[in-house]
Parts: C-alpha cells; sequence; structure tokens
C-alpha cells in the first residue's frame, strides 16, 4: 500500500476531480468518495491501491518480455504518453486509432513493412532511380505511415496487455483488446464504464497534470520489470559461462592423478606399471564418457523462449525436467508440465502450459512461419 504523502501527491495533481454529476456512469459508485458543487470527487485511497495493484500487474508482464501497447489520442494526453513511453521503449500510439490494429494486426504489420521497405529502398539507392512525382508520393507515403505508425514499428506480435487513458475516446481499442483477451488497464473518470476494463484506476483523466503522475508511476514498474528481465538474463549467461569453464577444468584436474598414480608404481616395479596404467584408463574413460554426454545433451537442446508464454526460467525448468527439446515438449502433458513448474519454482506456477505442446509440434517440424502466425493470432500463448 502508498504512504499518505503519495495520496497527496495525487491530490496536489487533481486526480480526486471527477465529471459532473449529471453525466457520471453509476458503475463508477463504489470509487466516488463525495459529490460537491455539482462535480463527483474520487477516493483517493481507492485510486492509490488500484494503481499499485496495477503497476505490479504491468512489471511482470514486462519482466516477461511481452510489449505493453499505450493509447492516448486526446490533446492533452499525447506528449505526455509520447515521452514518458518511449523512454521504456515500449510501443504507443497518439494519433487516430488505425481500426483493427489488434483484431486485424497482419495488415497493420504490412503497413509497416512498407515503411521499412521505403527506408530500404533509400539505402540501396533504388529510390533515387524514381522520377520526381514518384519519389514525392513515396515520401508522403512514408510521412503518413511514420506519423500514424512509427511508434509500433517494433512490435512483432500482438501485445501482452494496453493501457488506454481515456475509455471513453478510445471505445474501439478496449473493444478489440476485450475480443482478444488482452488485459486492459485504463485511468477511468467518473462518466466511464469500468466493467470492460481488467485493472481500472479511477482518476481524473482530462487534467495533463493528473496523467502526468499516473504515466510516471506506471512507466516507473515497466522501467523495474525491464531491469527485472535483463538482470535474469545477464545472471543466466554468467552460470552459463562458469559450468562451461568448470566443465573444461575438471577433464586436466581427473587426468592428472591418473598420470601421477602410475609414475610412482614404476619407480617401486616396474612389472606392475601396465596394469596400473590400465587400470587408470578404465577409470578416466567412465569420467570422459560423462562429459561428452553432457556436451551432447547441451548441444541437443533447443531454445524453447520460441514457444509464446515460456521464458528463460521456464525453459531451464523444462530442461532441467528432461523436457529441453522441442520433440519431447510436444509428446508433454499440459498438467504434468504445469505440475513440473509448480515444483521448480513458485514463481512458474501461474504459467499456462496448454498451447505449449502444439506450438512444440510446429517447432519440431520446422513449421516457423505457421508458429509466428498462430502466436500472432493468439493472445500470450493462452487459446
Amino acid at each position: 500500500m502508498a504512504t499518505n504523502a503519495e495520496v497527496k501527491d495525487l491530490l496536489e495533481a487533481g486526480v480526486h476531480f471527477g465529471h459532473l454529476t449529471r453525466k457520471w456512469n453509476p458503475n463508477m459508485a463504489p470509487y466516488i468518495y463525495m459529490e460537491r458543487n455539482g462535480i463527483h470527487v474520487i477516493n483517493l485511497y481507492k485510486t492509490v491501491a488500484k494503481l499499485d495493484e496495477a503497476c505490479e500487474a504491468l512489471k511482470k508482464i514486462s519482466a516477461s518480455g511481452r510489449k505493453i501497447l499505450f493509447v492516448a489520442t486526446k490533446k492533452q494526453a499525447k506528449d505526455i504518453v509520447a515521452e514518458k513511453v518511449s523512454a521504456v521503449n515500449m510501443p504507443y500510439i497518439t494519433e487516430r486509432w488505425p481500426g483493427g490494429m489488434l483484431t486485424n494486426f497482419v495488415t497493420i504489420r504490412k503497413a509497416v513493412k512498407k515503411m521499412t521497405s521505403i527506408d530500404r529502398m533509400k539505402k540501396d539507392g533504388t529510390f533515387d532511380t524514381l522520377s520526381k512525382k514518384e519519389r514525392l508520393q513515396v515520401e508522403r507515403l512514408r510521412a503518413k505511415l511514420e506519423k500514424n505508425l512509427g511508434s509500433i514499428s517494433d512490435m512483432t506480435r500482438l501485445p501482452g496487455a494496453i493501457f488506454v487513458v481515456d475509455t471513453m475516446r478510445e471505445h474501439i481499442a478496449v473493444k478489440e483488446a476485450e475480443k482478444l483477451n488482452i488485459p486492459i488497464f485504463a485511468m477511468v473518470d467518473t462518466n466511464s464504464d469500468p466493467r470492460p476494463i481488467d485493472f481500472v484506476i479511477p482518476s481524473n483523466d482530462d487534467a495533463s497534470k493528473s496523467i502526468d503522475i499516473i504515466m510516471s508511476k506506471v512507466t516507473a514498474a515497466v522501467a523495474e520489470g525491464l531491469a527485472e528481465r535483463r538482470s535474469e538474463k545477464a545472471a543466466e549467461k554468467q552460470e552459463k559461462e562458469t559450468e562451461t569453464t568448470a566443465a573444461a577444468t575438471a577433464e586436466p584436474k581427473a587426468s592428472k592423478p591418473a598420470e601421477e598414480a602410475p609414475k610412482a608404481e614404476a619407480a617401486e616395479e616396474t612389472v606392475k606399471e601396465e596394469p596400473a596404467k590400465a587400470e587408470v584408463k578404465k577409470e578416466a574413460a567412465p569420467k570422459k564418457e560423462e562429459a561428452v554426454e553432457k556436451k551432447a545433451d547441451k548441444e541437443k537442446a533447443d531454445d524453447l523462449t520460441k514457444i509464446e508464454g515460456i521464458g528463460p526460467k521456464a525453459a531451464e525448468a523444462l530442461a532441467s525436467a528432461g523436457m529441453g527439446t522441442y520433440e519431447a515438449l510436444a509428446g508433454g502433458d499440459p498438467e504434468k508440465i504445469k505440475e513440473l513448474l509448480t515444483e521448480a519454482s513458485s514463481r512458474l506456477a501461474h504459467l499456462d502450459p496448454g498451447s505449449w505442446p502444439k506450438q512444440a509440434k510446429m517447432a519440431a517440424e520446422g513449421k516457423w512461419d505457421e508458429l509466428q502466425e498462430w502466436q500472432d493470432k493468439v493472445k500470450g500463448g493462452v487459446e
């Protein structure tokens, strides 16, 4: 829970101001504190609690590697959202919402690819071969695409969640996300309906100060999640490096005593030298075989993080349980996989492996395009 100081900050930013009482939505009644001078006042203690809940969820999503799409097309929110969100390298829409942005994502991706192809034309010199009129048309098309879709050019698949500033204005975005079961986070004013929203942040969505303070808290949580992910990756990389160096140094150390033993015996009895060497070789052979087997297992292991919903930690847990390849995972039972993950770590208990065998089968058969298409259509690997 937040402290009173945070409530004070929200109060100073005017987050508590709602709309006129005649414009209210009755579903917002639980979040309204009182009515004064014909205006509803939002309960800031509930705002703080809901903001903390939303920030925690956003942190987890960003730590899992999924993108969060921020939507704010109203004048007073545009610049704030663009500035705050670009700092954490997340996609955002501040111009007109392109219809079918989520439900027809494949077509939107084609428009983004068109933009990259124009950039490629400029680099390789084919753009200069066009006539003056054609160049002008291409430039205009590029500028239009950049304005509407430039901020989502890095978004190669459907987002893990969307954050909306005004649900009344962005009702199409809310409808599309609702249809695809994408979690919706939103700043909801007293005139809006909170029912379609998964994570409601009751607040003033019209004042720029109010939007600024909420966006600062939200983007800070996202940045924290990203930092956590980077540190996890760095730790895993370090672990792998130490494992490889340990394996490399283990072989020479094992062979040193084997060489010293025959030398000591040779000084005493030259006759027993040959049998001693034979015994040492027999002892060293299984150790070498084990090292070779370990190396072979590492080489055989596939990159399970290409499966939607599997992060580095989950991949590690599956590999240690003998499901380190696409083929092994394809033949696995989702319930057993769930048990394995829960046993490995309580942090992995929330994962839903229902579609993992299906995805693994496609990967094992080399159907990467089909897998990518399926992942684009399905949210978070959950059908």
